[in-house]
């Protein structure tokens, strides 16, 4: 069994995720009870669009109850001096500042600054110190990162 790791706001957004699906899949039911209504189902696109989206619905609702079923709730450390799950830190590396959350796998959204604790970026992050220099190899070669603050 694989423990998924989550901050407090990632639980909650699945858990918000999943009550929108279990929505939507009362609306494809309908979807797909109206196109039956159509009649021969063999040529019946509006029926086997339903049926697709169905399926996708479903597969989506799974993985969501296996990740909160299979989570283990992480609250943020208070610690200023350490990153760790749930720190909200910014870095300067030679060209830019950025600011990051490291959250868990799940959770992650790179685009949003949130980086997962098991990335090459995020494991190199943890239990690093304010002021600390870290090193990361990343697809265009190796940058240094200076971390400048923790929350």
């Amino acid at each position: 069994m694989v423990i998924n790791i989550l901050t407090p706001q990632g639980k909650e957004k699945l858990e918000r995720q999943l009550a929108n699906l279990k929505l939507k899949r009362i609306e494809v039911a309908n979807k797909i009870k109206d196109a039956k209504e159509l009649g021969d189902l063999s040529e019946n696109a509006e029926y086997h669009a339903a049926k697709e989206e169905q399926g996708m619905v479903e597969a989506k609702i799974l993985e969501i109850t296996s990740l909160l079923k299979n989570a283990k709730i992480i609250k943020p450390s208070s610690s200023k001096t350490k990153v760790v799950l749930g720190s909200k830190i910014k870095v300067k590396s030679d060209s830019d500042t950025f600011d990051f959350e490291i959250v868990g796998m799940s959770e992650s959204d790179p685009s949003l600054g949130l980086i997962s604790a098991s990335s090459p970026l995020g494991s190199a992050f943890l239990d690093a110190k304010k002021g600390e220099v870290i090193e990361v190899n990343v697809p265009a070669g190796r940058v240094k990162y200076k971390i400048v603050e923790i929350e």
